[in-house]
């Protein structure tokens, strides 16, 4: 027999569910919507379309062609290689000048240090340049030049000049490495030559060449006479200090002495030549 209070059950539970009622369409609301969209999108358009064309205006206009190119900071490198070596012509559009791009081309010059392209408005470029300055000159097989950055940046030519006290012991092919180490013992170089800048009595125009040791410290060898001063590791100054309080007494001497060792905390070690070995060199 058929559940007739069963089917009574399910219909009244059936009629007492609400109904979703369909709410009407705005259309003048999805209308204002569509039109909003659509001005967004032709405003974007617009903004394209002239930005295109607002660029090609000022590539194609003669008031924003190069007409002066000015060169600052170049004191061995003369104006005409700087702009060369830039690519920068007059007539050319400031607007179509890549500044990064231009500086690194010239900073492929092994004198410059650094170079900033600058534009000024209406027709003008600047050309700013750092040139290296070297403090010494690195024996490497080759005779190359040595920044206060201890960087090894140019090999010598005949036009340079050979006025600077001789770096030797480094061996070029572990600094084409690039390694920390050997960098640090170029910075210990570069450092000890800063120091004897500074000093009258025994100053850096007194050395003709600094050695890095197979050990790794470091000797000098005076100009006058090719003495040997060992100076090892670290604490140059103070050991600096120990020979100028009495290098007056050993000028007169120099030409006797085998070598000057200052690795002694607070003592000055001389050996004096003998004169056996001086005859047969």
């Amino acid at each position: 027999m058929r559940d007739l209070k069963q089917k009574v059950v399910n219909k009244k539970l059936r009629s007492n569910r609400r109904k979703k009622q369909r709410k009407p369409i705005n259309l003048r609301h999805l209308l204002r919507r569509c039109l909003h969209i659509g001005v967004g999108l032709f405003s974007v358009a617009l903004t394209v379309v002239g930005g295109f064309f607002l660029v090609q205006f000022l590539l194609a206009s003669d008031q924003f062609r190069i007409d002066t190119i000015r060169v600052e900071g170049n004191q061995r490198l003369c104006e005409q290689t700087l702009v060369a070596l830039s690519d920068v012509r007059s007539g050319m559009s400031t607007f179509s000048l890549d500044l990064d791009l231009i500086g690194r081309k010239i900073a492929e010059n092994p004198w410059v240090k650094e170079a900033r392209i600058e534009r000024i408005f209406p027709r003008q470029v600047r050309i700013k340049v750092v040139e290296r300055e070297p403090v010494a000159i690195v024996n490497l097989g080759f005779l190359y030049y040595l920044d206060a950055d201890a960087v090894v940046f140019k090999v010598l030519d005949g036009s340079d000049s050979l006025d600077f006290p001789v770096v030797t012991g480094f061996d070029r092919t572990r600094l084409e490495l690039a390694r920390q180490e050997d960098r640090d013992e170029l910075m210990q170089v570069v450092g000890l030559m800063m120091d004897l800048q500074q000093r009258q009595l025994f100053g850096l125009h007194k050395v003709s060449e600094v050695h890095k040791e197979p050990g790794g410290g470091l000797s000098v060898y005076t100009a006058e006479n090719g003495v040997r001063i060992r100076l090892g590791y670290g604490n140059y100054g103070e050991k600096l200090d120990r020979l100028e309080r009495i290098y007056a007494l050993l000028r007169p001497k120099m030409r006797m002495l085998e070598y000057i060792d200052l690795n002694v905390d607070e003592k000055v070690i001389v050996r004096i030549e003998r004169p056996g070995r001086a005859a047969k060199s």
